[in-house]
Order: structure tokens, then sequence, then C-alpha cells
């Protein structure tokens, strides 16, 4: 994973990849912990041929967590150059993801394949937890867009 790294492979493919973020009715944020890397983050993936964009962030979401969601809006779409993941085969992926806001409608949380851990946290926990730069941003901006969350003026 290279990200921002001047000694960075050239990317020589793209993938769309979905993400999710989820606050349960006590503001918590559905969190879980790779499985690939060892680090935090929220549910997501990639999306499969025949599916919606949607559709690939609910099915994320619900095979790695358990959790079944329902999409609400968007945070925000990442496409970033300067962000490659190298992989043995010899692909360069850049990266490219669509963040949504969703909300959990049933389920009870287990883990997966991918993920090591699913829990739901307080955002105030976040800043304990070892989470990708990319990950954190869009954490970030779903905070800042959460319905009830104000942002402090200067």
């Amino acid at each position: 994973d290279y990200y921002n790294d001047p000694n960075a492979p050239r990317a020589n493919s793209i993938a769309i990849a979905v993400s999710a973020f989820l606050l349960n009715d006590n503001d918590e944020l559905l969190m879980i912990r790779r499985t690939d890397n060892d680090l935090y983050s929220i549910p997501g993936g990639q999306l499969e041929l025949g599916e919606t964009l949607t559709q690939a962030a609910t099915r994320e979401v619900r095979e790695e967590t358990g959790i079944t969601i329902a999409v609400t809006g968007l945070v925000g779409i990442y496409s970033n150059p300067n962000h490659v993941i190298a992989y043995d085969d010899g692909e360069a992926r850049q990266k490219f993801s669509v963040c949504f806001r969703a909300t959990p409608t049933a389920g009870p949380l287990h883990v997966s394949h991918e993920s090591k851990e699913a829990f739901w946290t307080a955002r105030v926990y976040l800043p304990n937890l070892s989470i990708h730069p990319s990950t954190a941003l869009r954490i970030a901006q779903g905070t800042r867009t959460a319905p009830g969350h104000s942002t402090p003026r200067p």
C-alpha cells in the first residue's frame, strides 16, 4: 500500500470500491479490523459485475459485519492517483472509492474472512485505533456531515 509515496509503482489498473459510514442509535460508528493489513476500517470492498454501487455497499457491510443496512446518502467520492496498492502478481491498482452514509436495519455483529473484529465504537476512541489515512478522511467527512453534528466555529 503506497499512499503519497514518491517510490510507489506506476498504477496499471483501477477498480471501483465502496465503503459505508454507519452510525447506530447511540451515535457509535461501525468499524472492522481487516485481516489483510490488520488496520481498522469502515466496512467496504470492491464492486462486483452485475451490481449497483449501493448493492455493493450493502453486500460488503453484511459480509464483513453481519449488519444489514439502508443506504441514506453519500459521504464522498475518492479518487487519488497517489494511492496505489501493489499486488504480488504485478498489478498496481489506483484507488477509486465511493463512500456511502447508511443506517443499520438488522443483524447481529459477526466477523468474516475479511474482518477479524467487527464492533460499534464511540468516535472519541478512534484516535486509539490504527486507521489508514484514506479511511480516516472518509470518517472525518462522514462525521462532519452526520445529522445533528455541528462544526465549532473559530
